[in-house]
């Protein structure tokens, strides 16, 4: 059997949401919101891109919060590479509220570049596989919403 590749593999992510992570409604602050997803992000993308990586986020492709999260929840967001340039990662991210619905209250998909001393992008140490693998759900369909942003954004 082969062994799993780290850019297969998902990251997983729990965070317990803190008055100081709330906006005044109670619930979790947007600003909050981009930080846990970065961290998680940068998280899935360097251990997608291997120890050797220098990585710098190029842009959010998106992000979507669809519930709120009150104070007192614990959130999980899993990360998982879905697309893989020379010289880019994008990841996906998915993120459920633990112990309740398995409803999203987020999922967001990020680009990250492997830069050099200079800071100028470089090829990542693996190539990029020719054909993408086939993802289950929910990783297909951010995949196709990567397909079409990046198509829009080029």
């Amino acid at each position: 059997m082969p062994e799993p590749r780290p850019q297969d593999a998902e990251t997983i992510t729990h965070r317990l949401v803190l008055p100081r992570d709330a906006n005044h409604h109670g619930t979790l602050y947007a600003g909050t919101l981009l930080s846990l997803a970065l961290e998680a992000g940068y998280s899935t993308a360097y251990h997608a891109a291997g120890l050797s990586a220098n990585l710098v986020l190029k842009r959010v492709l998106d992000l979507r919060c669809y519930a709120p999260v009150p104070v007192g929840h614990v959130v999980q967001i899993r990360g998982r590479q879905i697309h893989r340039g020379s010289a880019q990662i994008v990841v996906a991210l998915w993120g459920t509220p633990l112990g309740r619905s398995r409803m999203p209250w987020m999922d967001g998909l990020m680009q990250f570049v492997h830069v050099g001393e200079d800071g100028r992008p470089e090829p990542l140490d693996e190539a990029p596989d020719e054909t993408p693998p086939h993802l289950d759900a929910p990783w297909s369909m951010l995949q196709d919403r990567t397909r079409k942003l990046l198509r829009i954004r080029q």
